[in-house]
Formats: structure tokens, sequence, C-alpha cells
């Protein structure tokens, strides 16, 4: 009974006393924010001067472009966590203890960032295979989208559309589903098909596309050039029209094939059908 009756009494002591050394305390937490602060500060600035010295050597070696976005956007991340590691040990965390936690929650860790993992993984197979390249233009199955490559990121890949719209693919699905690299190769072949009606002279259309298609400037005269009956339809004779271009000329030289073939066919009196529908009544 004595003896809580004195500890009551003392209690003022101790208040006082942790009143009198509170300013001390906040003095030294505001210190050491404030060198955390400029630690921090400093950490940025060297972080991008290695992302720098990295690029630089990268790019002397002829490293390809995804690569070096790749190399760089792990190297960004990896060098971030390290520098909120040391700020956050500086603070009293202990390391040990930090990495014995997050190897008992191991299990745990991987299935919440599994689909990260996967990406990461992805990101390294297309690196390593190079199913395509910054600047190809692919077909992404799995995703449904297409696009010209813009970046190979650690956990995703950029492309921008005909219309200038930035899609984000993670780069799990597209290394675990087929791709269509559209401009892997030198050359595209350019297919254009034009309905003639049956009463038309199949001849004399192929000589009108014939003659149009030598008069294509984009067209590569040394490959293949053909013009031929692809389809007889419910309502017009198909004509496929056929040649080879330069992969970067490939929407041009179809744009003006479109627009020719049918000058061509006017010129010679070749009718181009609407669809048509033969009833007959009893």
């Amino acid at each position: 009974m004595l003896t809580s009756i004195q500890a009551f009494f003392n209690k003022p002591q101790f208040l006082t006393d942790f009143l009198e050394t509170l300013p001390t305390k906040i003095l030294n937490l505001g210190v050491r924010v404030l060198l955390a602060v400029i630690v921090f500060l400093i950490g940025v600035q060297v972080i991008k001067i290695l992302r720098k010295i990295v690029k630089k050597s990268m790019t002397k070696a002829n490293a390809d472009l995804g690569a070096i976005q790749f190399v760089d956007s792990f190297i960004k991340a990896a060098l971030y966590i390290l520098l909120v590691f040391m700020l956050a040990t500086s603070f009293g965390l202990d390391a040990a203890s930090v990495v014995a936690l997050l190897g008992s929650a191991g299990v745990a860790i991987g299935l919440a960032v599994q689909g990260s993992l996967s990406n990461l993984a992805g990101g390294v197979l297309i690196l390593l295979l190079k199913p395509f390249k910054v600047g190809d233009y692919i077909i992404s199955h799995g995703a449904g989208q297409e696009g010209a490559v813009k970046e190979i990121q650690i956990f995703y890949t950029k492309l921008t559309t005909g219309d200038n719209k930035v899609v984000i693919i993670p780069n799990g699905v597209l290394a675990n589903n087929s791709i269509t690299n559209v401009t892997a190769a030198q050359y595209r072949r350019v297919d254009v098909v034009v309905g003639i009606s049956y009463s038309s002279n199949i001849q004399q259309a192929k000589e009108a596309l014939s003659a149009m298609l030598q008069e294509q400037t984009l067209a590569i005269k040394d490959m293949e050039m053909n013009v031929f009956v692809s389809e007889l339809a419910a309502s017009s004779v198909n004509m496929g029209v056929r040649c080879w271009c330069k992969k970067e000329d490939y929407w041009t030289c179809l744009w003006s094939i479109n627009e020719n073939a049918k000058s061509a066919l006017d010129k010679a009196g070749i009718e181009i059908p609407f669809n048509q529908l033969d009833v007959h009544m009893k």
C-alpha cells in the first residue's frame, strides 16, 4: 500500500522529466529526418548518374534498345529499394529482423506477387528470345491489341497504336501467348480483292489491273506481281491483286492500289457490282 502511494506521488516527477527531455528528443528526431531527406535526394541523383552510365555503356556496346530499357528499369527499381532500405535501417530498423521476417513470409509474398514475377520472367524471355524489338509492329493475340513497340520495361511493354494511343501489356501475357510480328521481315506482301460483275470480261479486267499494278511506284517490280481470280462469290467475281513492297511503305501502297484499281476498272468499262440477290417468283 505504501509503495503504491509513493509511486502515485512520484508520477509528476516522471512527467516533469519527460517534458524536460521532449524538446531534445524532437530536435534529435528532426535532425535525423532532415539528414534522411538529404541522403534520399543525394541517392536519387546518384541513381540517375549510375543509370546514365549503364545506358551509355550499353549503347556503345550496340545493345538492343529493348535490352537497354529493360536493364534501366530493373536497375532503377533495385537501387530505389536499396535506398529506402538503407534509410529505414538508419531509423533503427534491424536489417536481420527484416530479412528473417521476409523469409518467414516468403510463401505469402510469393503468392501476392506471382503476377509481377511472371511479368518479370516474361520480360527476361522477351530479351533472350527476341520475338520482337523496339520499333516492330506486333499483334498480341493474348491481349487482343496491336501497335508499334515503344518500350520494353521490367514488368510490361508499351505499344503505340496507329491513332497514337499507348497500350500497356504485361510481359507475362506477351511471353505466354502467340504474337504476330508484322514488321520482322524487310518486305510485306500487299493483297487487295476487287469484285467485278459476272457479265464483265475477266481478261479485260486482268489486263486493266495488271497495267495499274505496273504503274505502282512503291511496288517492287523484281518480286511477285499477280492478278488472278480469287473467288466466284455470290454477287461478283473477285479478282486478287498481289504485289510486294517495303515494310515501311505497306499502308501507302495498299491505299494507292485500292484507289487506282477503281479508276482502272472504270476506264476499262468494268463494272464493280453491289451485293445482288436473285428472287424467282412462281
